[in-house]
């Protein structure tokens, strides 16, 4: 089982959590001058890399708040968690135990 650090509860089980996308995609300004192709490509073209990917998470049988996560697509591990008003980890950067 993946346990993920909530950044206010600390570790817990992957089953309390909820997925909400990729991270850092800004909702348009002007929504109202937005064509279907535009729309289309702000709710559902994604990226998609292998390899390190910040995504969107929600604690919902714990707190109940929205946070980001860096997790490697190939291998499915969690190397970061941070909260939304936070800037995204340097993964080159050492750590100072446990997830970076």
């Amino acid at each position: 089982m993946l346990l993920i650090t909530c950044p206010w509860c600390g570790p817990r089980d992957e089953t309390e959590y909820h997925y909400g996308g990729q991270a850092h995609v800004p909702y348009p300004e002007n929504t109202a001058d937005l064509d279907d192709r535009q729309w289309a490509e702000y709710v559902f073209y994604r990226d998609n890399p292998k390899g390190p990917f910040a995504e969107r998470w929600m604690h919902g049988h714990g707190c109940r708040r929205w946070f980001n996560a860096l997790r490697d697509t190939a291998t499915y591990e969690v190397l970061a968690t941070y909260r939304p008003d936070e800037p995204r980890p340097d993964l080159a950067a050492p750590a100072a135990g446990g997830e970076r």
